[in-house]
């Protein structure tokens, strides 16, 4: 496995149900603190959301772009200015590329804007699907913002999206395309993803419990995060490797034993050439399905043991799909630099079927080493490994 540089992470803003920015996020996890509240009754679905309160609007000349994501979005961007600044004086805004991972983008702006149609027969006034719906458009808000000219994706492959951008960015900065990378992933809540997930018999009726014996289901939050990744500079952490792999073993199911999670965990390991005992703390897609904890369980035990302490953080914030993985990897980024393990909140009773090291308090301990995960539908699967600056 050809091993690849390891990247400064430099500076990075966080937004989800527990707030906004690292200091709130780190001390809810250290009081064990969840952000998860009963849905509000307009989304039709009987379950626990990580909802965000209101959002600042846009900048006038961006106002074509406004949505809900389009606003977080620039939330975050905003929290980052003086970084991106002086990024930008370092490296030259063209060579600052832009990556963002998201699943839904815009659709609760076209459910808002179709229900006007169903009224009065017509879209409202300055909806605009290119602009607000489609996926590119977050990345001109993001690059308009953040003053950006170099390469921008969005990568959207569900809720391993945010983890992706990372692996991506990596390859960018040591092939040379970049010299710098503003990374990351933003969701927010909409009604298609609820009932999408309710027909499936994924959504659970109270505030999820990943590893529990009795669980039953996925909370679903909205947020988001945006890292700074810099060829040189000061790190905060550093990203050592990512590791991807795709199982395709069924449209929504993960492979019953977990080999395509196991497959990404060890590539990770092996592009930041690290074995397993270097690893302190895993961050667990840790959804709360059934099937899920189950087939994840089975692949840390394989690659872990008891030797690393596991948790998932989705209890905190709710599963934020294809922004997970982007504020996943800040969660472990400030476990790193607080020497913190979550508690894995929820879990009255582990399932005693996962034999692996569950995390039932919040711990002080040194972090050199995280691995954090994040799967997806169709098995399309990412592990991030970082390590301490």
């Amino acid at each position: 496995m050809c091993r690849l540089p390891a990247v400064s992470i430099t500076a990075y803003s966080v937004c989800s149900a527990l707030g906004a920015g690292a200091p709130v996020h780190a001390h809810a996890l250290l009081a064990g603190r969840s952000g998860l509240e009963p849905a509000a009754p307009h989304w039709g679905v009987a379950t626990w959301v990580g909802a965000l309160g209101e959002l600042p609007a846009l900048p006038h000349e961006l106002t074509h772009y406004d949505t809900r994501v389009a606003r977080l979005t620039a939330q975050l961007v905003g929290d980052l200015d003086r970084d991106l600044q002086r990024a930008r004086e370092r490296w030259g805004a063209r060579r600052i590329g832009v990556l963002l991972g998201t699943s839904n983008a815009g659709i609760a702006a076209s459910e808002a804007a179709h229900a006007v149609q169903q009224t009065t027969g017509e879209l409202p006034d300055g909806y605009d699907f290119a602009k607000q719906h489609a996926y590119d458009g977050i990345l001109e808000v993001v690059r308009s913002l953040a003053g950006l000219a170099g390469p921008a994706v969005v990568v959207s492959t569900a809720c391993s999206s945010g983890a992706k951008v990372l692996a991506a960015a990596q390859r960018w900065l040591a092939s040379g395309v970049v010299d710098a990378a503003l990374v990351g992933g933003v969701d927010t809540l909409c009604g298609t993803t609820l009932h999408g997930f309710k027909s499936l018999g994924a959504i659970s009726p109270r505030a999820c419990r990943p590893f529990d014996r009795d669980r039953t289901g996925i909370s679903i939050g909205e947020g988001g995060a945006l890292l700074l990744l810099e060829r040189e500079g000061t790190p905060r952490v550093r990203l050592l490797g990512v590791g991807e792999s795709c199982d395709a073993y069924h449209l929504s199911a993960p492979h019953p034993q977990g080999l395509g999670a196991e497959a990404a965990m060890r590539r990770g390991l092996a592009i930041a050439q690290l074995d397993a005992g270097a690893v302190d703390y895993v961050n667990a897609h840790g959804t709360a399905t059934p099937l899920n904890d189950a087939a994840e369980g089975l692949a840390i035990e394989r690659v872990f043991g008891q030797n690393a302490w596991v948790s998932s953080t989705k209890a905190y914030t709710g599963h934020l799909l294809g922004a997970a993985g982007a504020v996943e990897a800040v969660l472990s980024a400030i476990c790193l630099e607080q020497g913190l393990i979550p508690a894995n909140l929820g879990c009255d009773t582990p399932d005693p079927a996962i034999a692996i090291a569950l995390a039932r308090i919040p711990m002080r301990q040194p972090v050199q080493v995280v691995v954090s995960n994040s799967f997806a539908f169709g098995g399309n699967n990412a592990a991030v490994i970082l390590g301490a600056a």
